[in-house]
């Protein structure tokens, strides 16, 4: 929102797993690990149409969604993408559909 090219985050797996699904499917440019004295830190840098991308954050440590296979809808019409963790790691709900998987629905990217 602040219109910045690069995003520095604190460095955690589930966050650069995140990530990588996120560059897989377009809505960034790309990201790199860089390891600083203080610890890693995850360098974004986003495209330019990213003012326009909504973040909806689902699943939150003081509520946990879950959802199964059965129950997997498409996003905005099939517009964007969720992101669920699944046994086999993180990926989008497509992809876990297509592998007959449920799991904790982390985020919704439209």
């Amino acid at each position: 929102m602040a219109h910045h090219e690069n995003v520095s985050i604190p460095h955690s797996q589930v966050k650069e797993s995140i990530l990588k699904v996120i560059k897989e499917n377009g809505f960034i440019e790309s990201f790199k690990v860089e390891d600083y004295e203080t610890g890693k830190v995850l360098e974004v840098t986003l495209k330019d149409h990213v003012s326009k991308l909504t973040l909806k954050r689902v699943s939150k440590p003081g509520q946990r969604i879950y959802i199964k296979k059965a129950d997997i809808r498409p996003v905005v019409s099939d517009l964007g993408i969720a992101i669920i963790s699944t046994s086999q790691g993180i990926m989008t709900t497509k992809e876990a559909k297509k592998k007959n998987l449920g799991g904790e629905l982390i985020c919704e990217l439209y």
